[in-house]
């Protein structure tokens, strides 16, 4: 257990990440923040991992699981409007996620190890890059040095604003959904706006587009956001759109249109990708336009596997954290699901406060109350499964 002056430190620590937030792919100052952190604990420190990620290897010598833990590095491109003592000194950035609160608590933790180490296997604290565009994951998965420290299991928390704090949100199966942003591009020729018959213009195509990639999802979601969600949900938001150039003497010749994309699942994602690209081909032919599709933020399904949760939920009773499934799946996208085809894996919601600012709104701040708990929890799964 942390004593007073660990978590006065360790809330020092927080507000300190807090105000130097770095976008996705860009953690290099962050990341070396982790790393000289982690260095006076006994562990092997890896950099680099993914691009900037950082792991910190607890090993006990002995046969036993292998286990992750791990939380996210980036910011978000977001101007806070707070004004903490701690506010963000990088203008248009913010941790308006909370993942200076997870990395912090992940800190705790290594403290915590570095005392006593497991009995038995592995602890691996992951420090994940570009959470937030989904591509961290990946970029993990697809280096070597990362898949030698794959582990067995595999956890995860975030923080929940609108659950109170002191409550958790915990359940098996599918618990955030898959999501893409496809963006087209569609390109014609501009002419003299006396005379928009000399061009090719997008315009008209733009406007069918977007009522029809808004089809794509289901039935109109009630205004709080508390529809409950299960197989077969999909949304398609418009994100962007735009034709031409702001000059009143040019008729459009080159339009763009993003659109976000989620569902319950991968498969049902990649339905709607694939509607999606037939809508944007058909449009661009029947106005005689050039198209460029590509996608980006591309996030599969979280998916809590039920003996991962079995352990989340025994720590959680044992910190004395009363927890139920809530709302769960939430519709919004975290870049964890990938780890669930390495390893057993589950994320765990802690609450933030039923009237705290939700997440990436520019007034958010991570309240630092969960540190403790945070650290309580990580610390009775990994006691749990390593002794």
């Amino acid at each position: 257990m942390l004593d007073v002056g660990e978590l006065a430190a360790l809330t020092d620590l927080r507000r300190d990440l807090h105000r130097m937030p770095e976008l996705s792919g860009a953690e290099h100052a962050t990341a070396a923040r982790v790393a000289a952190e982690l260095a006076g604990t006994g562990a092997r420190v890896e950099t680099g991992l993914g691009g900037t990620g950082v792991a910190a290897v607890f090993d006990s010598g002995r046969p036993g699981p292998s286990v992750m833990i791990r939380c996210e590095l980036d910011g978000l491109p977001i101007t806070e409007t707070g004004n903490p003592p701690w506010v963000s000194q990088h203008p248009g950035r913010g941790h308006m996620c909370g993942h200076d609160g997870h990395m912090t608590i992940v800190l705790g933790l290594a403290r915590l190890l570095a005392r006593q180490g497991p009995a038995t296997g592995r602890v691996v604290l992951m420090f994940q890059p570009a959470e937030e565009t989904g591509a961290g994951a990946q970029a993990l998965l697809d280096d070597p040095r990362f898949m030698a420290l794959a582990c067995d299991w595999a956890f995860a928390l975030h923080n929940m604003p609108g659950l109170a704090q002191g409550r958790a949100w915990l359940a098996a199966g599918t618990v955030a959904c898959a999501s893409a942003g496809l963006v087209m591009r569609l390109d014609g020729k501009t002419s003299h706006a006396s005379a928009p018959e000399a061009g090719t213009s997008p315009a008209h195509a733009v406007a069918r587009l977007i009522p029809a990639l808004e089809a794509l999802g289901g039935p109109p979601l009630p205004g709080d956001g508390t529809a409950p969600i299960g197989p077969g949900f999909r949304l398609a938001t418009l994100c962007h759109a735009r034709v031409g150039v702001r000059a009143l003497g040019i008729a459009p010749g080159e339009g763009e249109v993003i659109v976000s994309l989620r569902a319950y699942d991968d498969a049902g994602r990649d339905a709607m990708l694939t509607r999606a690209r037939a809508l944007a081909q058909a449009e661009a032919q029947a106005a005689g336009l050039s198209l460029r599709l590509h996608e980006e933020e591309v996030f599969a399904s979280s998916v809590n596997d039920a003996q991962a949760v079995a352990h989340l939920a025994a720590a959680l009773d044992a910190v004395g954290i009363p927890h139920d499934p809530g709302t769960l799946p939430m519709r919004a996208s975290e870049d964890f699901g990938l780890f669930g085809r390495v390893s057993k894996s589950a994320m765990v919601f802690l609450g933030a406060g039923e009237a705290h600012p939700m997440l990436h709104n520019p007034d958010y701040d991570f309240p630092d109350a969960l540190i403790a708990p945070g650290v309580a929890l990580f610390e009775r799964v990994l006691r749990r499964l390593c002794g």
